[in-house]
């Protein structure tokens, strides 16, 4: 039965109401400064912590709760016939609740300015001591660092007169990691200013163990950062099918990015295969995009991730009848849509993130390599200039097909070019793309211009083009824009783009044999563009 609650928190969302509850319950309530003088202004009779250890609040109010009174009917464990004396003895009453929360050093050392003397009184000392007592005799007391949690304490004191032990093995949990991460970030600002040293503590939880890892023989789980919010992997909910792998979670995640970058205009739609967008594309509706998408790599898109910024539709599940795919990621998935694809397959995931449209909540990215550790900013952004470095001008009404190429260019491996077509009035499409070759030269003549004609091919033939093949592809390649995700160090590249027809190209310029690179690209008439941000990604 719960006879005695101490509350004494910084953060006082909800403490008024839920001490109401409490009281209601006739539960004693012992609490401290400010906390105790906002309880009495709502007419709630509160026991001061002075009172209960025979001590005033010392050294501006730094020493109040760090005594035996307090923590021996914290930590006295009831059913231990000698603490049970031995509390008897000198009359220390139990506390059955503690509901804490800290002073608010994060908050504090995120100011600018902040002086290090402000800082280190916004160390809690008292507050941790509490939560970690509570939480360690979580048998016994209850513990709440959380004014979320109050509602459903209420709710289940209400109900039964106690807090069932499954909600307090939950609370001590969350009262351990939570003292846990305010310590950290203590460390971290401290090590700073005291030692200037740099400190990376990174905080995930809720394991979940995945059907394997990179290849069958390799144990993955997959962990969930604390307070990620936002569109993310990790705040979506599966509506079908099995569980993910962790490949899976590599290229839905890589897809989800791809899809991010083109903002909210028309309806978008990545899919991803071994970590690179294989296809890329917008249209006016998600049919159009999924058909221009799928028609950047038919044959890759085998097994793929496709992932859209727009609610999926029953058109779009359609044009998957007898297409392979893994993943669907989409904001929502209309219903009839849902019925369709579940039927499908057993096996198709379905992953709905209502908070797709949402800004990213992160700004910076990390990656673990043997024995350390690499952050990084986010690559934002896809140009820092646009400066036409040819004779021949790159023509203006080019420009957002060609900002469409190198957002689908950032999100290709290196060394990564992207060929981006305008199939209809505004809406774009990737073409074809080279990526992760050690030289460039490759990616454009044995890759990105080698798949464009054969992708073209299966357009030509559904489409029945009325011209040549080659006219054809003369036609469409000569309208492309090709993207480069860093600079070109010789002009062979130039000479094999020309070679295809390709006569737009961007890169971020950059090379000491840039002259050489602008010459040859004038001699054969090509337009090209210097962005001035390269956009490699490994």
């Amino acid at each position: 039965m719960l006879k005695r609650a101490l509350l004494s928190v910084s953060d006082k969302t909800g403490i008024v109401d839920f001490a109401r509850g409490l009281e209601k319950l006739d539960v004693q309530i012992i609490s401290t400064g400010g906390t105790a003088r906002i309880l009495r202004d709502a007419g709630i009779t509160v026991t001061d912590v002075s009172e209960v250890t025979g001590f005033p609040e010392m050294m501006g109010g730094r020493v109040k709760t760090l005594h035996p009174m307090i923590h021996g009917g914290i930590l006295c464990v009831r059913d231990d016939h000698d603490h049970m004396g031995e509390a008897e003895k000198v009359n220390v009453q139990l506390i059955d609740m503690v509901a804490v929360n800290l002073y608010p050093f994060e908050v504090t050392v995120s100011k600018e300015g902040v002086l290090l003397e402000e800082a280190i009184e916004n160390i809690d000392i008292g507050g941790p001591a509490m939560l970690r007592s509570a939480a360690k005799n979580y048998r016994s007391v209850t513990v709440i660092c959380d004014p979320e949690d109050y509602g459903h304490v209420l709710k289940e004191l209400r109900s039964s007169g106690v807090v069932s032990q499954k909600t307090r093995e939950q609370l001590a949990v969350k009262a351990f990691r939570h003292t846990a991460d305010y310590d950290a970030t203590i460390d971290t600002y401290l090590s700073k200013e005291l030692l200037g040293e740099e400190v990376l503590r990174m905080s995930f939880n809720e394991g979940v163990t995945l059907r394997y890892g990179e290849n069958w023989h390799q144990d993955a789980k997959f962990y969930k950062e604390v307070g990620v919010s936002g569109p993310s992997l990790a705040n979506a909910r599966q509506l079908h099918g099995k569980e993910l792998s962790y490949n899976n979670y590599i290229d839905a995640d890589n897809a989800l990015q791809t899809v991010k970058e083109l903002g909210h205009g028309k309806a978008a739609v990545a899919i991803v295969k071994h970590n690179n967008p294989c296809g890329l594309a917008t249209g006016n509706t998600l049919l159009q995009a999924l058909q221009a998408a799928w028609d950047g790599d038919p044959i890759s898109a085998f097994g793929s991730i496709i992932c859209t910024n727009t609610v999926f539709d029953l058109k779009a599940a359609e044009f998957l009848n007898g297409k392979f795919v893994e993943i669907i990621l989409a904001p929502g998935f209309e219903h009839d849509a849902l019925e369709y694809l579940r039927n499908k397959s057993a096996n198709l995931r379905l992953l709905e993130l209502p908070s797709f449209n949402e800004e990213f909540a992160v700004d910076d990215t990390y990656k673990y390599i043997i024995g350390g550790m690499l952050k990084q900013a986010r690559n934002i952004g896809i140009y820092d200039k646009w400066e036409t470095v040819t004779k021949i001008p790159f023509p203006e009404e080019l420009r957002s097909l060609s900002e469409f190429s190198l957002h689908a260019c950032k999100c290709v491996k290196s060394n990564a070019v992207t060929l981006a077509y305008e199939y209809d009035e505004g809406c774009y499409m990737m073409l074809a793309m080279g990526a992760g070759q050690p030289n460039r030269v490759d990616s454009i003549r044995k890759l990105a211009a080698t798949k464009a004609r054969e992708n073209l091919a299966v357009i030509y033939e559904r489409e029945k083009v009325d011209m040549s093949f080659e006219d054809y592809c003369r036609q469409v390649l000569s309208k492309c824009v090709m993207a480069s995700d860093a600079f070109f160090p010789f002009d062979d590249s130039i000479v094999h783009a020309a070679e295809s027809g390709i006569m737009f190209i961007l890169s971020p310029g950059g090379s000491i044999r840039d002259n050489e690179v602008i010459a040859t690209a004038d001699r054969l008439g090509v337009s090209m563009v210097f962005t001035g941000m390269r956009h490699f990604l490994h």
